[in-house]
């Protein structure tokens, strides 16, 4: 290979979009025949992706194929939950199976690469990317990870159905100064490496194929151009050996950081850094064959990158035949078959939070007579299937009046009124609305976000329900008819006047394409709703940051003023994590344990008994938490340790029992040691972070 085309595979490009399809620019199609190009992003359908690949194969002078990477994020074409909302399921297994069948989809349209996981914490609501995260806990949210990369890349990449996964973004990203997207992120290595990088360390595990750099610096030096991050974390530490791409023009930003003094400067830092793949910027074939020739990049280097990148085709077989997986007959076969939406409407009810349930005015009786169906969400099909919604077509998901009519067909009649946008300032619909809920035995308020309100560049200050929504809410409410809030979105909100006056309220995020069929099932009691929290509610704006995995402080909130607390809103908050009620009830016995003296090499085993106390089939999900009392540094007042969802019929009792080893108690120290320090713990085992069972033990020399 000469330099050029070595420097050529390490350039993605991206593919436009308009009403038509997928179409790629004239230029680039000159730089694939002229073997400028190693991958393009954003080309779907089989005979697009086959078209380009055509041209890399056979227009160019070494054939070697192209990569189709995509952000096929929560689905392809079927859309299930948006990431956080698939997280609230706490089901590994159906998160796994939401990207087998997205991969399915996508490679059936030629695609190898997936922009998926993104495994940010985050504690921020105010920071739109919140909905493509698992939320708040790095144990959560490195199980989530570690499901959707099996489900992605399968067993074996050479089996058609599986594409590359991306963990990104590499690293911190989540966490931004004021909840800003693609602010400054300053935090101590500790708080790093014990909450932002373990659920990344996790996936290496799953030999994940690709890593994508974070927009944001961190210590100072953006991520894209950090040695420490990428060359002596990522490889040396961790022992990574696929390839990094940059995320879209992050090496040409290092400029406007103050980092870099141009993109040549830039594309210099961003290689000897260990970036292997450029992302549109363009810079590495611009200028990586001059800085070779001035000897400020090794062409050893440049190898090192290219054998990453020739390797990950390799495992895909692009090289027995690039044209495997662009087959518009799978295409055909593969793509929103029943089956895949039968999946997509289980999947949406197992992710919908039941927040608030007031004498059990959910589920609805098949008998009830009349709904009044009021709110910008109700009857609407764009915003349904959220941000990051892939080749998702929005004109076939259902909505909630559609599911709704669905199930009950002409029982029930619905009385549907729009009310109120989600963001115009016109109080023109409210008569509609009152008179359609004053002939209605009860009203179902359809109430959220539009789908751009949140996902990438989608921060916002003030993070109550958007335009006059929470007005006609209260106008409704004076009514004295029973109200269920259905909310669609993608971000925790603040709800405190909703849960002060709602009978019910929903927590329905955007689930994607079977929307309406899947909430009709939980409001009528088909499905008992099961999800739980992955982030913590505010009561208000001001308490943000507010997670459940704090650190206490030398003044804890007490009755005297001098402590720390607020003197206008309690310290908890609205709802905490791991919270979600059921249309059932759980009893859990005390909490037994193997021993209360584990040794720092042993294992040790805690039980709790789960019974179903109510009369109708549930799930629920079982949380453990640990707190080590006193350590070399200060430790979080809780942490989850391990979960299991279980299933219980009226009656039925399950034992549920953790095995917690010295791995699950360890942390980083000061010195960044990953150890476990002997002491005394706390053990909780309950249905949330905040409603527990508790016990204690030590951990032995």
């Amino acid at each position: 290979m000469t330099l050029e085309e070595k420097i050529g595979q390490l350039t993605l490009y991206t593919s436009d979009m308009d009403h038509t399809g997928p179409f790629i620019r004239d230029h680039y199609l000159e730089d694939i025949r002229a073997g400028r190009v190693g991958a393009i992003f954003n080309a779907y359908t089989a005979d697009y992706t086959r078209e380009l690949q055509r041209m890399a194969v056979e227009e160019t002078r070494l054939g070697i194929p192209l990569l189709f990477g995509y952000d096929v994020i929560h689905g392809h074409r079927t859309i299930f939950p948006i990431p956080l909302g698939e997280t609230a399921s706490w089901d590994m297994e159906a998160i796994e199976e939401s990207a087998r069948i997205a991969a399915r989809e996508a490679t059936a349209e030629g695609l190898h690469w997936t922009f998926s996981p993104m495994v940010d914490v985050t504690r921020d609501p105010r920071w739109g990317r919140i909905a493509e995260s698992s939320g708040e806990d790095p144990f959560l949210t490195a199980q989530v990870a570690r499901a959707k990369v099996r489900g992605y890349q399968g067993d074996d990449l050479r089996d058609l159905h599986t594409m590359l996964a991306t963990a990104k973004h590499f690293a911190a990203y989540g966490a931004p100064q004021a909840g800003r997207d693609y602010h400054t992120v300053d935090m101590s290595e500790l708080v790093l490496r014990n909450k932002f990088l373990p659920p990344f360390k996790a996936i290496i595990e799953e030999d994940i194929a690709t890593f994508m750099t974070a927009f944001n610096d961190l210590f100072g030096v953006p991520a894209t151009g950090s040695e420490y991050l990428l060359t002596q974390v990522l490889r040396e530490e961790w022992g990574f050996e696929g390839f990094v791409v940059t995320d879209y023009t992050s090496i040409n930003e290092m400029v406007p950081h103050g980092f870099a003094r141009d993109d040549k400067h830039a594309g210099e830092l961003a290689i000897n850094a260990g970036v292997d793949m450029d992302m549109q910027g363009a810079v590495y074939n611009d200028y990586l064959a001059e800085l070779v020739e001035e000897g400020k990049v090794s062409e050893a280097t440049i190898d090192q990158a290219v054998r990453r990148i020739l390797l990950m085709k390799y495992k895909l077989g692009l090289f027995e035949d690039p044209y495997r997986y662009s087959d518009p007959q799978r295409e055909a076969e593969l793509v929103m078959t029943e089956e895949n939406l039968e999946f997509a409407r289980d999947f949406s009810r197992k992710s919908i939070v039941l927040l608030k349930n007031d004498d059990n005015v959910l589920p609805l009786s098949d008998d009830v007579r009349s709904i009044a169906l009021i709110g910008p969400m109700a009857d609407n099909q764009r915003d349904l299937i959220g941000s990051w919604s892939a080749a998702g077509d929005y004109t076939k998901s259902v909505t909630l009046r559609q599911g709704i009519i669905n199930r009950q067909g002409e029982r029930t009649r619905i009385n549907y009124a729009l009310g109120t946008t989600v963001l115009d300032e016109d109080r023109s619909g409210f008569a509609a609305a009152l008179r359609a809920a004053a002939q209605s035995d009860v009203v179902i308020m359809a109430l959220g976000e539009h789908y751009w309100q949140s996902g990438e560049a989608a921060s916002r200050s003030m993070i109550d329900l958007p335009g006059l929504q929470e007005e006609l809410f209260d106008e409704i409410v004076k009514l004295g008819k029973p109200v269920i809030v259905v909310l669609m979105k993608g971000r925790p909100l603040t709800l405190e006047n909703l849960d002060e006056k709602a009978s019910a309220i929903l927590e329905t995020w955007f689930l994607g394409t079977t929307t309406g069929d899947a909430i009709a099932d939980v409001l009528f009691g088909d499905y008992n709703p099961s999800g739980k929290l992955p982030v913590t509610y505010p009561r208000n704006v001001g308490q943000i940051p507010i997670f459940y995995n704090a650190r206490n402080t030398g003044r804890p909130k007490s009755e005297g003023k001098f402590t720390s607390k607020y003197l206008d809103v309690s310290n908890s908050p609205l709802y905490p994590f791991g919270y979600g009620l059921s249309y059932t009830t759980f009893d859990y016995s005390d909490i037994r344990l193997s021993t209360t003296q584990m040794p720092i090499n042993g294992t040790l085993e805690a039980s709790v008994t789960v019974t179903n106390t109510g009369d109708r089939f549930g799930e629920e999900v079982v949380q453990l938490y640990t707190r080590q009392l006193v350590g070399s540094i200060t430790r979080p007042l809780m942490e989850l340790r391990g979960f299991e969802k279980i299933t219980l019929d009226p009656g039925e009792s399950r034992e549920v029992t953790f095995e917690l080893t010295w791995k699950d108690l360890a942390f980083y120290n000061a010195n960044n040691q990953f150890r476990a320090e002997p002491g005394e713990f706390h053990l909780f085992i309950g249905t949330s972070s905040a409603e527990v069972k508790q016990t204690a033990f030590s951990l032995m020399e």
